[in-house]
């Protein structure tokens, strides 16, 4: 008799559900954000935006300026050298030859450095952003009762009361009033000392 309690007893153990020793989640309250239109949306970043056009504009225009008189002495030495006739150039068409070799490398290191540093600038615009958008996540996710917040381009299909575009706006405004749209000069490594 005593065999069969036990065997009971074990089978009632078996069978009875088990408590889960963990909390189950809870139920998540999602909420989305159009970040396209919050960088375009958001008043510095419209004024950074106009910034940055003007100035691959202005890089533009340079690189007009110094092409045109290069292609204008590229043509004119290629003509002296095919007037030679597969002669040597004397040495007065050699220096020509090598000026302007000069002067295409100068201009293309200026271009160079100046796309460079539209880069550095947009990344340092972007980074501005960024920085300030993380603590605006959390404090529109808490006014908003949300515990998830998902970019609306990863979704297939939202609600619009979902949407906290314009809250993440009206933040951010708020939060950054104007972005520096060019970026601190890069440190330069140090240089070690003779002995």
């Amino acid at each position: 008799m005593k065999q069969l309690m036990i065997s009971a007893a074990f089978v009632a153990a078996m069978i009875a559900p088990t408590t889960v020793s963990a909390q189950a989640l809870p139920a998540a309250v999602v909420a989305v954000v159009d970040l396209d239109k919050v960088s375009t949306d958001c008043n510095a970043c419209k004024k950074a935006s106009l910034t940055l056009r003007a100035q691959v504009t202005a890089l533009q225009a340079r690189e007009k300026t110094l092409a045109t008189p290069l292609q204008a002495e590229g043509k004119s030495i290629q003509a002296a050298v095919e007037a030679l006739g597969g002669k040597e150039p004397d040495a007065t068409l050699q220096a020509r030859i090598k000026a302007f070799q000069t002067k295409q490398q100068q201009g293309a290191a200026e271009l160079q450095s100046q796309q460079a540093q539209i880069q550095r600038n947009s990344a340092y615009v972007q980074k501005q952003i960024q920085d300030k958008l993380g603590p605006i996540y959390t404090q529109v996710m808490q006014k908003r009762g949300a515990t998830v917040l998902i970019e609306v381009g990863s979704t297939l299909a939202t609600s619009a009361n979902i949407d906290v575009t314009g809250d993440v706006v009206a933040s951010l405004n708020t939060a950054l009033p104007s972005i520096q749209t060019t970026a601190p000069a890069e440190a330069k490594p140090a240089q070690p000392q003779g002995r």
